[in-house]
Parts: structure tokens; C-alpha cells; sequence
């Protein structure tokens, strides 16, 4: 069997395709290199009401919230698990606000999700999205 220079198999599956919605671009450029650089697929772009349209046209694996105020993200949250094709999705909340976005997908009985409080690092993510992702 072939591999490459990591290790892994040459045939290896497509990487895992990740939506991030950031409202801060130079942010969004950053955090998207860095998942780049460890292999995933992502699409970014800013805040959006047609969040779930998107989940479906991108064939997201997961996505990564990132707005400058906790109730953007929440709002896309509820967003995204109200839809019934969408509930079990994978999603990372980056927050500045981390207790109060701790305490609201606690009062929400959240699962598959990984809040990130600001600071935060793209191989923060990274790693939130291994572990999410791992099957």
C-alpha cells in the first residue's frame, strides 16, 4: 500500500469540508488558513440568514461560528438545529463571551458542539474539529 510522507494512505478520503461563518474578515482569512494547513476544506464567509441553504450547497461536515457578538452565533446555532437535517451537525462556537455562551448550550442540552473562548488559536480549532469529527 502506498502513503504519503505523513503516513497516511495515498488513497486517502477527501478532506472534511467545514463552514466558517466570521463576521471579521481578516479573521476569517487567518482561521482559514490555519484549518487549511491541517488538512480540511473550508468555505468561508460572513454572517448569514441562509445559513442552512449553505450547510446544504457546501456538503458542510461542520461548521465554525465566529461572530463579534455571542447572539449572531446563538442565533445561527438555533438556526442550524432547529432543522432536522441539520441537528446533529458539528459546530464550534468561538466566543468573547464564554460563560454566557457556556450557559446558554448548557440551558439548550447541546451536544456535538465545542465552545472556544476568545483568544483562541487555529490549532485550538483544529483539534476541537479532530475530536468533533473522529468517527
Amino acid at each position: 500500500m502506498n502513503a504519503s510522507a505523513s503516513g497516511a494512505p495515498a488513497s486517502a478520503q477527501k478532506p472534511r469540508r467545514i463552514l466558517l461563518i466570521d463576521d471579521t474578515p481578516e479573521i476569517a482569512e487567518l482561521l482559514t488558513f490555519a484549518l487549511r494547513d491541517r488538512g480540511y476544506d473550508v468555505v468561508a464567509t460572513g454572517y448569514t440568514d441562509a445559513l442552512n441553504e449553505l450547510v446544504v450547497e457546501q456538503r458542510a461536515d461542520a461548521l465554525v461560528l465566529d461572530c463579534s457578538v455571542f447572539d449572531m452565533s446563538e442565533s445561527l446555532f438555533d438556526t442550524v438545529r432547529d432543522h432536522p437535517d441539520h441537528a446533529g451537525l458539528p459546530v464550534i462556537i468561538i466566543s468573547d463571551t464564554p460563560e454566557e455562551a457556556d450557559a446558554s448550550l448548557r440551558s439548550r442540552q447541546a451536544r456535538r458542539v465545542v465552545l472556544i473562548p476568545k483568544p483562541f488559536t487555529g490549532a485550538q480549532v483544529a483539534r476541537a474539529l479532530d475530536e468533533l469529527l473522529a468517527v
